[in-house]
């Protein structure tokens, strides 16, 4: 191919490199120069320009990509008709697009006249949507070059849909007491809709107590009509030796891979039963936002197998959120920013208990209460602070040898708010807000904590912070120093509700998929299959 400045008188045949403009006259860039171009070009003056000519053995750009597009789209793809050297791919219909990535790199490796960009492997795609783009750089190229480049593709066709099956699905919840139907309800919702563009169909709803055995059985018996099981648990999957993990063993199945390297969807467990997959889901696939659980149940969706190796793979492009409880705030401009405070509610004499107090109950190998003060001595918040009332000297036992200070409240007998008011009136000055937590919401971590701390550093006009679950409030909660002076009018069991509603927008919600944050001990019941939820 020839490119460079040539008389217009000689030009008739040749293609404008660029776009020429000359009196009235203008000939757009890629056009072809007919002898009526030429003679109009001269009579408004032009006398050079620059352009392209093909020589013997060259192709045109158009049709080297169309070529190069017929070769590269497979099954459930299609192609446009080029235009300036580039065909566009598209996905024919709804499903996951299968790259071959190999063949990708050696094509755009025969020259840099050639190219191709194509969305990421495994992304899920609806029909219409475009996947590729084949783009030939100049006019022209040696027919030689897409020869080659065809030959690297001889076969391969890599570039396809792979199309989604209409699966029947079988989800199977575990169930704590404090777990709110309401939250199993959304997750079923938000379950259905990510089927929708798949045509698949949740075909069971199984709800069981989070235990071994009643799961298992579960497990078993869904498998029996289900292509694809889907475990969401009250309890997040921390080891294999969990309840899931050990209830899908127990049904007779295995498990393939705990855990994979993506950000939400950490605690994802893949598995199967009886040559079926099963998903342990994790807490965050009870939102509709993209996470791990999306990417894995998409390939199984479209018929692609997920194994571990396929899994540890993910990393590259697995952080698909900011992690706010990193050691780094996102807003330096907050850095000094006085931490906020933490306070632990332990006042109150469970009487749905029984005769005896919840918080000195022994879970996981402690006292209850001393989880959720460990979990405040864990985030960054400082001081931190109990207050007590019943049984003040047996509570204060129980938190032996831990960092906090304990604050008696000698009114604990009129209700929360006396706690929550003792407490916001002992807190220093400089704190400029306070994570007020449940002593008997034993589950929540440390990073909950800072996620609502991160929260207020980056709005500390913020009133106040709450997390949510599937749009539904939970505790802990963030009070900002603006609403101490309305705490200290605070009476009975209302506890901050009332403020928050008061404060509408200037309450900013944190969503989580953490159902910790709803999930509290008010009975025996409760706390056994607490309890039992955590046995290896």
């Amino acid at each position: 191919m020839k490119f460079g400045p040539i008389p217009v008188a000689e030009a008739e045949g040749a293609v404008a490199a660029h776009t020429v403009r000359a009196g009235d006259v203008i000939v757009k860039k890629g056009a072809a120069l007919d002898a009526d171009s030429v003679a109009r070009l001269q009579q408004a003056g032009l006398t050079e320009l620059v352009a392209v000519r093909l020589e013997s053995g060259d192709i045109d750009e158009n049709e080297a990509a169309t070529r190069l597009a017929g070769a590269l789209a497979g099954r459930g793809v299609v192609t446009e008709a080029a235009f300036t050297g580039r065909v566009n791919l598209f996905a024919a219909a709804n499903g996951v697009l299968a790259i071959d990535r190999a063949a990708i790199d050696r094509l755009n490796q025969v020259d840099e006249a050639i190219t191709l960009a194509t969305l990421p492997a495994m992304k899920a795609v609806v029909a219409g949507e475009m996947v590729a783009t084949v783009k030939i750089i100049p006019y022209g190229l040696p027919a030689a070059l897409v020869e080659q480049a065809l030959a690297g593709l001889e076969g391969l066709k890599p570039i396809a849909v792979q199309p989604y099956r209409p699966l029947k699905l079988a989800v199977i919840s575990t169930l704590l007491p404090g777990l709110k139907p309401s939250v199993v309800d959304k997750t079923l919702k938000v379950m259905a809709e990510r089927l929708l563009p798949a045509g698949a169909a949740i075909i069971a709803d199984c709800r069981v107590p989070h235990q071994e055995e009643p799961l298992a059985q579960a497990i078993l018996a869904q498998a029996a009509e289900a292509d694809l099981v889907v475990v969401f648990g009250a309890s997040a999957i921390t080891d294999r030796r969990d309840v899931i993990p050990q209830a899908l063993l127990g049904a007779g199945g295995r498990i393939e891979h705990l855990g994979m390297p993506v950000d939400p969807g950490n605690l994802l467990l893949v598995g199967d039963i009886g040559g079926k997959p099963l998903l342990g889901a994790p807490g965050c696939a009870r939102s509709p936002k993209e996470n791990g659980f999306d990417w894995v149940l998409q390939r199984l969706l479209a018929g692609i197998p997920v194994k571990k190796a396929d899994i540890q793979a993910m990393g590259v492009g697995g952080l698909l959120m900011e992690i706010v409880s990193r050691p780094q705030p996102r807003a330096p401009s907050h850095a000094a920013l006085a931490p906020v405070a933490g306070l632990v509610l332990a006042a109150g004499r469970s009487t749905r208990m029984g005769e005896a107090n919840k918080l000195l109950l022994p879970l996981r190998g402690k006292p209850m209460l001393r989880h959720a003060v460990e979990a405040q001595l864990a985030s960054k918040a400082r001081p931190v602070l109990v207050v007590t009332g019943h049984q003040q000297g047996e509570i204060e036992q129980a938190l032996a040898g831990l960092d906090v200070a304990c604050l008696h409240n000698p009114a604990f007998g009129e209700g929360l708010a006396s706690s929550l008011r003792a407490g916001i009136a002992a807190l220093p000055e400089s704190a400029p807000g306070v994570i007020v937590s449940l002593g008997d919401m034993p589950n929540v971590t440390a990073p909950v904590l800072d996620r609502l701390a991160q929260a207020f550093a980056d709005a500390p006009d913020a009133l106040a912070v709450v997390p949510t679950l599937l749009g539904q409030r939970g505790n802990p909660v963030l009070l900002s120093r603006a609403l101490f002076e309305k705490v200290a009018a605070l009476t009975g069991d209302q506890g901050a509700r009332k403020l928050l509603e008061e404060a509408g927008d200037a309450v900013i919600e944190v969503p989580l998929d953490d159902p910790a944050i709803a999930l509290d001990i008010d009975t025996p019941e409760a706390l056994r299959a607490m309890e039992a939820s955590s046995q290896p």
